[in-house]
């Protein structure tokens, strides 16, 4: 049995509320938030200069990590690299994603997900299945030969998965979806998003009545908000119950922009953080293959070669300095679009975003927004 520790000087977030002025005890591995004058002089006690306790961040978009796509190999050999780069990076639990890809990709996806449920690879929680059913005209970086129309048999294989994963998030465009599809999925567990999509207000409303919960990375790859067509964009603003992913790495989205976007979703629809990060997150390379397409890094951006921007060269600590910083949002509601939110979405949390029962849940930002654990500390 090790001595327990107390962690004072930094503040303290439980998922809720940002706490001061709060001891965090870490006794047999349980970290607990308790007033300093409470404590015996038995506990060794470490003072921080400042920073905050948080639980591991909570991230459903996740590509890569760790110097691999999840595209290029979907099997437990590459998730378990995936989730090593982004525990080290802060993130406690994570949707792997696969962007558009062919139907066998997409069921190996969709059995690899499940075995590391199964064995318990640290973070995993479900899947996300971006596409292949969006828009050709709002692709972005997925390649156009793969996208395609959901058919009876798409239906019936992701309905499956949803009721045997914990999660399933499935982005979807409406132009590649019938509304009784989006019915379909969600009365069978998943949460469909809508994007890389160029539907108008109307249809995009229709699918939110249809069940679709939310939208993903909220103003890129869709159609934008303007005066007399407000687009995918406006009616994610315009459906309160309605969440949506944010890319905030200052180059996806202005800073102003998300101010906009924060004010408008104030409601039970809320706006959370994704990284979308790719394969360069926890590494340093430079470089790295989609679909047979090279993507290049420079200067915190990820594109392809003809500048079309290709996932984000992001991590959440970074997401969290652009909102405080930049966006000017209080720190508290920052913490939460990184940890709660995003957990409150999912059919199955398994305690992700909440204050943690064990001391590798619990990580600790630096004022300087860098990311340790516990053990770091000491």
């Amino acid at each position: 049995m090790t001595q327990p520790q107390a962690f004072v000087g930094a503040d303290v977030f439980d998922g809720k509320r940002l706490l001061t002025g709060q001891a965090v005890v870490v006794a047999n591995g349980q970290p607990e938030i308790l007033p300093p004058t409470t404590l015996s002089g038995s506990i060794s006690l470490v003072t921080l200069q400042g920073g905050t306790f948080l639980p591991g961040f909570v991230d459903l978009q996740v590509n890569g990590g760790g110097g691999v796509m999840f595209n290029d190999s979907p099997d437990i050999t590459c998730l378990t690299t995936i989730a090593r780069a982004h525990s080290r990076l802060g993130t406690r639990a994570f949707l792997p994603t696969l962007i558009t890809d062919t139907p066998a990709q997409t069921t190996a996806a969709i059995a690899a997900v499940t075995a590391a449920v199964e064995l318990g690879v640290p973070g995993i929680i479900g899947l996300h299945l971006e596409g292949p059913h969006l828009s050709t005209s709002r692709k972005g970086a997925h390649d156009a030969a793969l996208i395609r129309r959901m058919d009876d048999t798409d239906c019936a294989e992701l309905s499956a998965a949803a009721r045997t994963l914990p999660n399933l998030l499935i982005t979807v465009a409406p132009e590649s979806v019938t509304a009784a599809q989006i019915s379909t999925l969600r009365d069978a567990g998943a949460i469909v998003f809508l994007g890389h999509s160029d539907c108008d207000f109307e249809t995009a409303a229709a699918a939110f009545d249809a069940g679709a919960q939310g939208t993903t990375h909220l103003f890129n790859a869709m159609s934008q908000l303007t005066s007399r067509a407000p687009g995918l964009v406006g009616a994610t603003l315009n459906t309160g119950a309605a969440s949506c992913g944010l890319i905030a790495d200052g180059i996806h989205v202005h800073p102003a922009t998300i101010r906009s976007a924060l004010a408008a979703k104030a409601g039970p629809g809320a706006v959370f953080l994704v990284t979308d990060a790719m394969a360069c997150a926890g590494s340093d390379i430079n470089q790295f293959m989609l679909n047979g397409r090279k993507i290049l890094r420079n200067g915190g951006k990820l594109t392809l070669e003809d500048g079309t921007l290709a996932g984000a060269d992001l991590d959440m600590a970074r997401a969290l300095r652009v909102m405080i910083n930049e966006v000017g949002e209080p720190t508290e509601q920052a913490f939460a679009r990184a940890t709660s939110i995003p957990a409150s979405l999912l059919r199955s949390p398994q305690g992700a975003g909440e204050w943690p029962d064990n001391e590798s849940g619990l990580i600790y930002l630096t004022p300087d927004f860098r990311v340790l654990t516990v053990a770091e500390l000491t």
